[in-house]
């Protein structure tokens, strides 16, 4: 499955129309995303090491120790998240334990008391074929050097493609490495 979501407040909100019922969501979703990759305004709170470090030890603890999922590829880019995974729960039950824990926590570092750290609804899609994996693999990994934050995809930390990755950056000197229960 392939799911990307994004911090609250970086993009506006669609007509209702496309929110019940659009016509063209693939297309949607490019559009969206180029427009998440190249925006300079709104929140980007995801670019801040000690965050991005935050959400990629949820992210490894949801995967190695909850079990909830099986990670194929992802990104953290600034202002928004790609996964591709296998669940193995409900999609619904991970993105609520996986919102919830970084958002609390991204929160407090940020030294903020309210308002929403992630937009509510999420974009996914079940991956059909292994040239459509693949291809999304492809797609994730090279989302920071379509969108010029990064030459070629291993140089970006915060990915399956960085050579930092795997619980290698997580836990670095001046990460906010948190434990994450169930």
């Amino acid at each position: 499955m392939f799911v990307t979501w994004r911090l609250a407040g970086t993009l506006p909100r669609p007509a209702r129309e496309l929110e019940i019922r659009d016509p063209h969501p693939g297309r949607t979703f490019l559009l969206q995303n180029r427009q998440l990759d190249r925006s300079e305004s709104g929140p980007r709170w995801l670019e801040d090491p000690r965050i991005a470090t935050l959400f990629v030890d949820a992210l490894l603890h949801g995967e190695s120790v909850r079990r909830d999922y099986d990670l194929f590829a992802w990104m953290v880019m600034p202002n928004h998240v790609h996964l591709l995974l296998r669940p193995n729960r409900k999609l619904s039950e991970i993105m609520r334990w996986l919102k919830t824990a970084t958002a609390t926590r991204a929160n407090r570092l940020l030294g903020k008391r309210a308002g929403a750290f992630w937009q509510r609804e999420y974009f996914d899609r079940w991956i059909r074929s292994e040239e459509e994996l693949t291809a999304v693999v492809a797609y994730v990994e090279a989302n920071p050097v379509t969108a010029g934050l990064a030459v070629c995809p291993q140089d970006w930390p915060w990915s399956s493609a960085g050579k930092g990755t795997g619980g290698k950056t997580a836990g670095a000197p001046g990460s906010a490495r948190v434990a994450y229960g169930r």
